[in-house]
């Protein structure tokens, strides 16, 4: 197509904006290229372990929760799940998104969600925080299974965790008073050219050599991250952050209320299980070419 006018290079619209606030969307559709580290991904895919749903590492088990998906991507983790009958026809998905989508334009929204995306009123009702989690939950059980080659899902989601809470294992922040905090590492590559050729015995070794301390269990406050970059809406739903039931079952009855505790030594039973299971460390770069 061409156009018979000169095109103005900055197309922002304020109704975009207004509509993209309302759905929840608006912080996650303004984080910008973060660089994925594939080696970084590759270690902690076999840190993962399905059955407990969480990383193990010599000084703990750890996870990505519902308050990396606020504080990464700005989702909001409070609604409906994301669930219901996914289209499966062609005709019926393009007669469904007409309303979205009105020409080709390679959006990246995979189809099954189009549905619950028609209608924008109701858009905000939903768990969309949830749903990412989730999906990289599962994305991460497939990946840790010996026949699997390749990962999916929101990767950039997983990497800014993992510098988040191991910040001696991130690339140089460009723009470290950003939200949502995934900015921080928006096109991270131009300043910090050395960290993409990290290899995967670079990751083997740092994760081997994990000292308690290096891991932020604490990662978000005040001292990391400015509280006031962070929109007071981030916070409304914040309790059920430490929810100990599923979401859609009397989530605000069953949430964690002890204060939040200082780092402190693994329980022995983690580390007898530990131990029994992998030795004192994975010693994964015992395996990288010397």
């Amino acid at each position: 197509m061409t156009c018979d006018h000169p095109v103005p290079p900055n197309r922002y619209d304020e109704r975009v904006e207004e509509h993209l606030r309302s759905t929840g969307f608006y912080h996650v559709s303004q984080i910008g290229v973060v660089q994925c580290q594939k080696a970084l991904v590759n270690a902690l895919v076999e840190r993962w372990h399905p059955d407990t749903h969480t990383f193990h590492l010599s000084v703990g088990e750890c996870a990505v929760s519902l308050e990396e998906v606020a504080m990464i991507f700005g989702l909001p983790t409070e609604g409906l799940p994301v669930t219901g009958m996914a289209l499966s026809s062609f005709e019926a998905l393009e007669a469904e998104c007409t309303i979205l989508f009105g020409d080709k334009s390679g959006a990246s929204v995979h189809w099954k969600y189009l549905p619950l995306l028609s209608d924008f009123a109701s858009i905000r009702q939903y768990s969309w925080g949830s749903a990412c989690l989730a999906h990289l939950y599962r994305s991460l059980c497939r990946a840790s299974r010996f026949d699997c080659k390749e990962i999916d899902g929101p990767l950039t989601l997983l990497l800014c965790w993992a510098w988040m809470r191991l910040p001696y294992l991130a690339p140089v922040p460009r723009e470290p008073r950003s939200f949502s905090l995934a900015n921080r590492w928006r096109n991270w590559e131009r300043g910090d050219r050395v960290y993409r050729y990290h290899k995967l015995a670079h990751f083997w070794k740092a994760l081997d050599e994990l000292q308690e301390g290096q891991f932020l269990w604490v990662a978000y406050s005040g001292d990391r991250v400015d509280p006031d970059i962070i929109p007071a809406k981030i916070y409304m739903h914040s309790l059920i952050w430490s929810a100990t039931v599923p979401l859609w079952t009397n989530r605000y009855n069953h949430v964690l209320t002890d204060e939040t505790m200082m780092p402190q030594q693994p329980l022995d039973t983690y580390m007898y299980w530990y131990r029994s299971k992998y030795g004192d460390h994975l010693n994964l770069s015992d395996l990288a070419v010397q």
